[in-house]
């Protein structure tokens, strides 16, 4: 038989979450605007989930998947919807309902069979290290694991891990730690000039890093769920 034209197969992907607050199409747009001018390289076309946990079953629904893909992103899907009626106007508009962590009413489930239940350690990966430059336009990702740089890392390279990332040369491009969501992930780098720096999705641009800290050796980490910056040295 003639080989298959597709094939299916499982994966993951970091994606920042826009959470709503706002029903009025107008002020979404302009605030993605502004978000998106902040550092365009990065959220230009970039794909996005949106929160609408806080809108109304009667938020015009369309009207602000219009404006996010005009402020210059691309919705992949919906997330928080738990409304039958805010989930039937993302199907009319042909968004993906996402469903986040647990589900809402847990189902009790009956059996005369006895099931074992085996316990298996979690997947190790050996610490990712890259010891050449990486250049404007690189995207390095270490999966379940920490993430070493030993050379520069240029304005426009991008940097992800699921645990901890060390950056040993100047630091210029971007760096996303706990990029799967542990919030315990840290970022160290001895010379700091980040475009953008993240931890577990809590980020700063370039400009809200503190100017004290720029060009310095330090350590990001997260206290009470913000970005925390300190001197690593």
């Amino acid at each position: 038989m003639p080989q298959s034209p597709i094939e299916l197969k499982g994966s993951s992907f970091t994606l920042s979450v826009i959470h709503l607050y706002s029903e009025e199409p107008k002020l979404i747009k302009k605030a993605l605007q502004d978000k998106v001018s902040q550092a365009p390289d990065f959220f230009k076309n970039a794909p996005v989930v949106i929160n609408i946990a806080e809108l109304s079953p009667n938020v015009d629904l369309s009207s602000i998947h219009k404006s996010v893909i005009s402020a210059g992103l691309r919705i992949v899907g919906v997330s928080g919807c738990t409304d039958p009626q805010l989930r039937q106007k993302a199907n009319d508009v042909g968004l993906p309902v996402l469903n986040e962590g647990k589900s809402q009413k847990p189902v009790e489930v009956q059996a005369e069979t006895q099931v074992t239940t085996v316990q298996t350690e979690p997947q190790y990966r050996k610490t990712r290290i890259i010891n050449t430059p990486v250049r404007s336009g690189q995207r390095i990702y270490a999966p379940n694991s920490d993430l070493i740089v030993t050379s520069n890392v240029s304005a426009g390279a991008e940097l992800l891990a699921d645990g901890n990332i060390h950056i040993y040369g100047m630091m210029r491009g971007r760096a996303l730690a706990g990029a799967s969501g542990d919030v315990e992930s840290q970022i160290y780098c001895t010379h700091l000039q980040a475009e953008l720096v993240s931890i577990a999705g809590e980020y700063w641009l370039s400009d809200q890093i503190p100017a004290d800290y720029l060009a310095k050796a330090t350590k990001l980490r997260l206290v009470d769920n913000k970005l925390n910056i300190e001197y690593l040295i």
